[in-house]
């Protein structure tokens, strides 16, 4: 009934197993002697973290039988058909990028207006009962975010960026990517930043664009009925992935207006692995947003978007400010440098201690302690910025030319400088409620306005930043969608200010905009926090429309940098790893160079499992253990086992589920059953929790059953000598995006010796001579090399066709 060679393999099984027989080495067994450090393992990063819920991605192409036969099977156009829908895709990420950025930002424009148009109206008869409006307006608008984010979509809280970072690095946390994820994110997000917490939309609008990408390459969300089949081609999590970094790209790009630092900061801050061809797709998806949200903007200068000011989709103009700079200004910028990585690294450890303490104590406690926490910071904020403003007399007007088009005070309700809050005269304004009673893009964009000396004094400037500074160190981490490249930005152009400030007053015969200063203070605390460069420099560079700071830009980012580096890591590095989610960073650990791969997993045990094995053996190895990916062997010629390949516990689990490939017989399947399952039966949804054991019902029947794998094992895993050195282990594992290498005693034999050349394959019409071609140089390597365990020579790969 079962056909099969020598070596016991059906003919219906794909050459691949065979040939791994005859390259790969014996895999001793868990109970063979010496079993310990000098046994083979298989290093799989993802189970150490499995307590923090989280999951690799299986970025290796799985070439089972079925993976073979759906290649097989596709026809001519399948390619052009392929190429289409990823460009297509790109579009459509970048239009509904832009799309949800322009409905985040016109609602917290028009919420932010009428908070502030009631709040003027009212307090012109009684202060306090403004206060009371204005608290109970922003109370409102941080209940509805904390409450969406903690009853329907927990994944949406905080920035995002760590875990999108984590998906392209290679982790899948659960629920990053889901609908709802998503539906919470760009409410929340309203919710929050227009309920005037010191947090900003940025990095959640990264999130809204993975999380866009994502839900188009699976086709949609099926729990929500909103999917289709015809678009279901993306079915890998390799080219999910590059879905998702345009996806990060255009949520940069809609977030700053700054196409081109999309592409970078994607390159820069959350990829892990790049290509040519992804460089095209990402700049195609953030041109898109560039246009659609230009569209935008258009046509809300009509006057058809409510309140929506000159805040919103952020620019801040300063082309008309400080036209050249002087070597003596160069010290003062490198001490904005210095302050910059200081505060930013001081930051992040205080983010880092305060969510260690909120995760440890208060969140545990359930969602009601974090609907409470998120209430209380929002009437502690509302009140100091209300409170504050009190406090500060209001100074005159200053003289404004008659072409000028900032006005002193400007009407209450809108957006711009000079602010009469509390004040006894017309004519003069409140300089701390200029930046209090402001949307954070208004009030940036009055920090960084030219012409306007002495706006601001250096009392209400050191006011402001020590209370936002604290606010923002405190709301980090709170149940809310939370960005920190805006309040970044206030806290960096706070400073930068006062130091400019002090330039104007100390070099005055410089031509010195304060301006510029609150600029470079900006980038400096973004690059001490977040530890970008390249990216961050377009990003300023674009945003404020001035060219010639590029270098001044850069040497403060450089500097704030350095600086930062040497206290602790990155804002999204600190938090992902607070998060437990296992980054591989670009370059591995100093102790590595000392250890092999022996090293690193001798204290794994192997858990093989047979070619055919019983399907209770299978479920009690999938219940006793949490590894995701198991060894399958077989017994060679000489009853000795040897590994096959390797099959995922997802697949598994489908084939438990399915119970159509359960057999009676204890011997290898037939060619006949082999196309049961489609490739696509063995996807995983993107950031689901997937099958578990649990959910798998079995009869004492079905239990004594066979179950034949080798149709479903990947038969070429990657491999490695156990006395290879680590750091090559770690970067062919993270440069290949790995999820398991098998760890083998050193190779007794060589079949072969692969070159540059060999890989220099050119397509010839003649397929058919191709195959004889390689079948007969095959033969001849069987006939006179490879028996008598020799080493290719060159002139024969030179003639070899690799498949």
């Amino acid at each position: 009934m079962l056909s099969g060679g020598d070596d016991g393999v059906p003919d219906g099984v794909p050459d691949g197993i065979g040939m791994a027989r005859l390259a790969w080495t014996r895999l001793p067994t868990a109970d063979a002697e010496g079993a310990g450090p000098s046994t083979s393992a298989a290093a799989a990063g993802d189970e150490l973290f499995s307590a923090a819920a989280v999951e690799s991605l299986d970025y290796e192409v799985i070439e089972n039988y079925a993976y073979r036969e759906e290649q097989a099977q596709r026809s001519k156009f399948w390619v052009p058909y392929y190429v289409m829908l990823k460009w297509l895709f790109s579009l459509l990420i970048g239009v509904g990028t832009g799309l949800a950025a322009i409905f985040i930002n016109l609602a917290v424009e028009n919420f932010s207006g009428w908070k502030y148009t009631a709040t003027f109206a009212i307090i012109k008869h009684s202060y306090f009962v403004g206060f009371f409006v204005y608290t109970v307006f922003n109370l409102a608008l941080v209940f509805s975010s904390v409450y969406i984010v903690t009853n329907y979509a927990p994944a949406a809280a905080g920035s995002g960026i760590p875990e999108i970072k984590g998906y392209l690095n290679g982790v899948d946390t659960h629920g990053i990517l889901l609908f709802r994820t998503l539906v919470g994110k760009i409410f929340g997000s309203i919710g929050s930043v227009g309920g005037g917490l010191a947090l900003g939309k940025e990095g959640p609008l990264v999130h809204t664009g993975a999380c866009i990408a994502s839900l188009l390459g699976q086709g949609g969300s099926a729990k929500y009925h909103l999917s289709s089949r015809w678009v279901r081609i993306f079915e890998s999590d390799r080219d999910r992935r590059d879905l998702v970094t345009c996806g990060c790209a255009a949520g940069v790009a809609a977030a700053f207006r700054a196409p081109v630092g999309g592409v970078l900061f994607a390159l820069e801050e959350v990829t892990s692995w790049w290509r040519s061809h992804l460089m095209w797709r990402v700049f195609f998806t953030s041109a898109v947003v560039a246009v659609v949200v230009r569209s935008a903007m258009n046509w809300c200068n009509s006057g058809k978007c409510g309140h929506f000011g000159a805040g919103g989709f952020i620019i801040w103009d300063i082309s008309g400010g400080q036209e050249d700079y002087s070597y003596q200004e160069l010290f003062p910028m490198a001490i904005i440098g210095v302050i910059g990585g200081l505060l930013g690294a001081l930051f992040n450890q205080l983010t880092l201690y305060i969510t260690k303490w909120r995760r440890t104590y208060l969140h545990k406690k359930g969602k009601r302690v974090q609907i409470f926490e998120a209430c209380l910071i929002s009437l502690v904020t509302s009140t100091i910025s209300f409170v504050l403003p009190l406090l500060r007399k209001c100074s005159p007007c200053p003289q404004l030319g008659a072409n000028s088009s900032i006005e002193c005070p400007h009407p209450p309700g809108t957006d711009g400088n000079f602010v009469n809050f509390y004040c006894s005269k017309d004519k003069e304004y409140n300089d701390l409620a200029t930046i209090f009673f402001n949307t954070q893009d208004d009030a940036i964009r009055n920090l960084f306005s030219a012409k306007t000396f002495h706006e601001y004094s250096a009392q209400s400037l050191i006011t402001f930043l020590v209370m936002f500074y604290s606010l923002a160190v405190v709301t980090f981490g709170t149940a809310v969608p939370a960005g920190q490249f805006v309040p970044g930005i206030m806290i960096g152009s706070t400073y930068g200010r006062l130091v400019g400030m002090f330039v104007v007053k100390y070099y005055k015969k410089l031509n010195i905009e304060e301006g510029t200063y609150a600029l470079l203070g900006a980038a400096s605390f973004l690059g001490g926090s977040m530890r970008m460069t390249v990216s961050l420099c377009v990003i300023m560079v674009e945003i404020t429309n001035n060219l010639k700071l590029l270098p001044l830009i850069m040497l403060v980012l450089l500097v704030s940098k350095a600086v930062g580096d040497f206290f602790n890591e990155g804002l999204y590095e600190e938090q992902a790893r607070l998060r437990g989610i296992p980054l591989l960073d670009s370059r591995p650990k100093q102790v590595m160079r000392n250890m092999n791969a022996k090293d690193a997993c001798k204290n794994q045990k192997v858990i093989c499992l047979p070619r055919v094995s019983r399907v209770i053996d299978i479920v009690s190895v999938l219940r006793t253990n949490k590894h995701n990916g198991f060894p399958v062997v077989d017994c060679g010629q000489n009853g000795e086992s040897l590994v096959i390949g390797l099959i995922l516990r997802s697949h598994l689990l489908v084939l438990l589920q399915a119970k159509v490939d359960f057999q009676n017989s204890p011997f290898p399947c037939g060619p006949g059953v082999l196309n049961r399952h489609n490739f696509s039966d063995f996807v995983k949804p993107a950031s689901s929790k997937g099958k578990s054991i649990d959910d798998i019902h079995l009869t004492e029947d079905e239990l004594g059953l066979y179950l034949d794998l080798a149709p479903f094992l990947n038969p070429s895993p990657y491999i490695v000598p156990e006395d290879m050195s680590l750091v090559k282990v770690y970067n062919l594992f993270r440069q290949l995006g790995l999820r398991h290498i098998f760890v083998v005693p050193r190779p007794s034999r060589v079949v072969g010796l692969i070159t540059r050349k060999d890989l220099l394959l050119e397509e010839d019409g003649n397929t058919v001579m191709a195959e004889l071609q390689s079948t007969s140089v095959r033969g001849l390597l069987n006939g006179r090399l490879l028996g008598g365990n020799a080493h290719l020579e060159r002139p024969l790969l030179d003639n070899l066709v690799i498949e």
